[in-house]
């Protein structure tokens, strides 16, 4: 009986630790998977015109660095199968003349820090709201 008490305990862990393992290797893969430049194309579901936000996201060290049409934008973010979270976003504090900019700035903002998921097809990221799985973003690789 002990024995096979110490066997169950043994398979559970080796289980649980492959399965720990199996989910840090997703993790890394979809940061490697997003690393690159991307264009802003949409911001809630409006296709941009004028400001075109751009950003560039690293796999070595989960940084997140860009522009918002005006102000510099950077921070990270942490990937957990397929959630995405942004933190410590700092920008910079330029003032623009043009409301229509600072008004891409801000729904750029707010657009990444309600990001909770993404996805990347065909070289298009999209971020998704953490609240109701809304479109909030699209941006598109920008090619080597």
């Amino acid at each position: 009986m002990k024995t096979l008490a110490t066997l169950s305990i043994l398979i559970f862990s080796i289980i649980f630790t492959s399965c720990d393992e199996t989910k840090k290797v997703i993790d890394v893969a979809g940061s490697v998977q997003l690393t690159g430049s991307y264009t802003v194309s949409a911001i809630n579901g409006k296709k941009l015109v004028n400001t075109n936000p751009t950003f560039t996201m690293s796999a070595l060290d989960n940084s997140f660095r860009g522009t918002t049409g005006c102000n510099s934008v950077f921070g990270n973010y942490t990937i957990d199968l397929y959630t995405i979270n942004f933190s410590d976003l700092a920008v910079s504090e330029k003032f623009c003349a043009e409301k229509e900019i600072m008004k891409t700035e801000r729904d750029f903002l707010d657009a990444l820090n309600n990001t909770g998921s993404y996805a990347l097809d065909n070289g298009v990221l999209t971020f998704y709201s953490k609240t109701d799985r809304s479109v909030l973003l699209s941006a598109k690789k920008d090619e080597k």
